[in-house]
């Protein structure tokens, strides 16, 4: 089946109903699937063929599923790279997929002034009223006859091509297939409760993908970041006019939007869905007085999703654990998923296994180490096998994803998170992962971020304090003692990932203290 197959159910079903809502406009199910086969009939007539990769560079809008679904039923490979990469890591993707269509923004076609890759791209497609010589012009899908069929595939058929953020080295381009998008659109519909007819704000591209395939109006609720503050107020305006009943988005959006629209802009959401980023527990107690429900979700590019947790699940003797240096509770991993702990052994290949010996290698409930995964919906493979070695395993034949995320199971076999393998802290004191401070230190009065890193041989928990509430410093390092961190401040707040502002850019951090 064509992931596209799982739009057409919705097609079908509510061919009236609005499937995406932006600041340009809005677009019906129908509307959607009729400029969509015009666009796949449009780049047919340019030359592409199913299994052409195509890069896909157009922010989150209409626009961009117009785009992507074209892409899918013409049963190409569509590209995706992040924007905030630089010269020399688009010319890697681009080495790697070997794009043969290029689908851009204007702004996007700036790239081939300066990118070799993407200026080698044959076949080229802009969007927006500015010319730009040797594109084609999207709008001329208009004068297309639709290119009704859909190009059947296998499960293994590729489908999307996208790449690891690549902050520490080269990204690792991650193929997800037909069959893949399938298993993560079901993964996604039971753990994030899709029912149909329910109206999204959504900034993740994934859950839109995930709506689509339900019948759940999207309304694009992404918010620029420019000069690292978000502009959340066109978003705002569209929760005044189209009073969505759900959300899905990262926690620093959520503490963003939370901060500049009243309550009776967001009276009518009643569900909330956060991830990509840690979510504290105090985050999602905040979330959870504006709406109904507040779930955290835990996954990566690899694997998502993995496990979920709503506040109102949280019981007193869990926040109390996540206080005295427990971590981060994320709750029961998803049926979709098989997962296990393995002993901590980051930075080193592992496996095979045969089920006795994996299992012998498996820590017991409450002790921390390595969390690992398979499923359906959980990536085999980087492109060209770079990146395996180090990330991926056999147990029986079977392949396991690590995560390289440390996190323990408690007795009820829900999973806590204790940050990255590669950022625990091995020293005179012992063991030390961060998110066992940070929890801690995020729960303290006028806290807005913290981080743990070790900088020349001494554990030092960062502090970037909220310039809106009193901070007592003195306090916070007695309730973090126990770590033996030393506590600093940072005059500049705590350098974020680009593309989201929502990670803390570790490598990023470590400069500034070196500097300082």
């Amino acid at each position: 089946m064509n992931i596209v197959d799982v739009f057409h159910e919705q097609v079908a079903h509510r061919p009236d109903a609005n499937a995406i809502i932006d600041r340009a406009g809005r677009v019906t199910f129908q509307q959607l699937d009729d400029q969509s086969a015009q666009a796949a009939a449009l780049l047919a007539k340019q030359g592409l063929q199913p299994g052409d990769v195509v890069l896909v560079l157009v922010p989150m809008s209409i626009d961009l599923y117009v785009a992507l679904l074209a892409v899918f039923r013409l049963g190409c490979v569509a590209m995706v790279i992040d924007p905030s990469a630089v010269r020399e890591q688009i010319d890697h993707c681009c080495a790697i997929g070997k794009p043969k269509g290029f689908i851009g923004v204007t702004k996007a076609h700036l790239l081939r002034l300066k990118s070799r890759g993407v200026r080698a791209i044959p076949h080229r497609f802009r969007l927006g009223r500015c010319p730009i010589p040797g594109a084609v012009n999207w709008s001329k899908l208009d004068r297309c006859e639709p290119l009704r069929d859909i190009h059947p595939t296998a499960p293994d058929t590729p489908a999307l091509l996208t790449f690891t953020s690549g902050s520490t080295g080269q990204p690792k381009a991650a193929m997800r297939t037909h069959g893949f998008l399938i298993a993560q659109h079901r993964a996604l519909v039971e753990s994030i409760d899709l029912q149909p007819g329910q109206v999204d704000l959504c900034t993740l591209p994934v859950f839109a993908l995930a709506n689509l395939g339900l019948g759940v109006t999207t309304v694009v609720g992404d918010a620029a970041i420019k000069g690292g503050r978000r502009h959340i107020e066109p978003v705002v305006q569209l929760l005044r006019e189209h009073r969505p009943d759900r959300t899905c988005a990262s926690p620093t959006f959520f503490t963003d939007l939370f901060a500049s629209a009243s309550a009776d802009d967001t009276a009518s959401l009643r569900q909330l869905f956060t991830g990509g980023s840690p979510v504290f527990p105090n985050d999602l107690s905040a979330f959870s007085r504006r709406v109904d429900r507040a779930v955290a979700v835990y996954g990566s590019t690899e694997a998502e999703p993995i496990a979920h947790i709503a506040f109102d699940e949280m019981s007193k003797s869990d926040l109390k654990q996540s206080d005295e240096g427990g971590g981060l509770l994320a709750g029961a991993p998803v049926p979709q998923v098989t997962l296990r702990i393995l002993s901590d052994a980051w930075g080193g290949s592992i496996g095979p296994f045969d089920a006795q010996s994996f299992e012998a290698n498996c820590v017991a409930v409450n002790e921390p180490g390595e969390i690992v995964v398979t499923g359906d919906h959980v990536l085999k493979g980087y492109v060209d096998g770079i990146g395996d070695e180090e990330t991926k395993f056999r147990v029986d034949g079977k392949v396991w994803h690590r995560t390289g995320d440390a996190g323990y199971l408690d007795k009820a076999g829900r999973l806590w998170l204790l940050g990255r393998c590669a950022a625990r802290i091995d020293d005179e004191h012992g063991r030390l992962y961060p998110f066992s401070v940070e929890v801690v230190a995020r729960q303290c009065e006028g806290v807005r971020r913290a981080a743990v890193v070790q900088v020349d041989q001494a554990r030092t928990l960062v502090i970037e304090p909220d310039e809106d509430a009193p901070f007592d410093l003195d306090a916070c390092r007695q309730r973090v003692a126990w770590a033996h961190c030393r506590v600093v401040m940072l005059p500049q707040p705590i350098p974020l990932d680009k593309r989201h502002h929502a990670k803390i850019d570790y490598p990023a951090l470590h400069g500034l203290l070196k500097l300082g």
